[in-house]
């Protein structure tokens, strides 16, 4: 008898598991995960997102620079962030929000990344990509935190998105108008950045951080 062998090299299946049983589901959703890269850092996803300030940042904003961080064990893993800007008011009262939007062009700065990603056309703040609201302490923000609805492989992968720095805080869909449920009313784009795939070169680097906050997107 010939032996047939199926290969997938770039598709797994992956079974959902609901409370610890299998799913009933007879649909089993298919993940991809990036090659080659899922095999040469140990079944991790790594990528990166360089933050720089809009090209026509208004005077009264202050000029944001760094970076933000993604980890994610394929399939079932959480997406971990470490976020670390600079250039901040060293004194600073305003809380500013950070989202992922839906496209990485930028073509026309923030204009062409589109609006927050809403795959499954929720009200924010139920966006997989809804960070949260952050504070600078001395000019920085440094914060790690988790985004369980969001990957960085499969169908609904924030790879290739952009991440924006709002001028305000995210009033978290409790605004009186319709634009909270959209994009929680956090004002003007100020900064922005491209997510894309990197070696573990960069995660690494921040470890271990004795001084970073910890939290899970849009709980701030």
């Amino acid at each position: 008898m010939e032996k047939i062998i199926l290969q997938f090299p770039l598709i797994l299946l992956v079974l959902h598991i609901q409370g610890g049983q299998f799913s009933d589901n007879p649909v089993l959703p298919i993940a991809e995960a990036p090659q080659p890269e899922v095999m040469e850092f140990n079944n991790t996803i790594y990528a990166t997102c360089e933050v720089t300030p809009v090209h026509n940042l208004p005077p009264s904003q202050p000029e944001i620079f760094g970076q933000v961080l993604f980890k994610q064990l394929f399939p079932n893993g959480t997406l971990e962030v470490k976020i670390n800007l600079r250039g901040l008011p060293a004194i600073d009262n305003q809380v500013r929000a950070m989202h992922i939007h839906q496209y990485g062009d930028l073509s026309q700065g923030c204009v062409t990344v589109g609006s927050h990603y809403n795959p499954h056309h929720v009200d924010h703040p139920g966006h997989p990509g809804d960070l949260g609201n952050f504070a600078s302490k001395q000019g920085v923000i440094r914060q790690f935190l988790t985004l369980p609805e969001a990957k960085l492989f499969g169908a609904h992968s924030i790879l290739g998105r952009s991440v924006v720095v709002h001028e305000k805080e995210d009033d978290l869909g409790m605004g009186s108008d319709e634009e909270s449920k959209r994009s929680g009313n956090a004002g003007k784009r100020i900064a922005v950045c491209v997510i894309g795939i990197t070696t573990p070169s960069l995660w690494q680097k921040t470890e271990p951080r004795q001084d970073v906050e910890e939290g899970t997107g849009s709980q701030r």
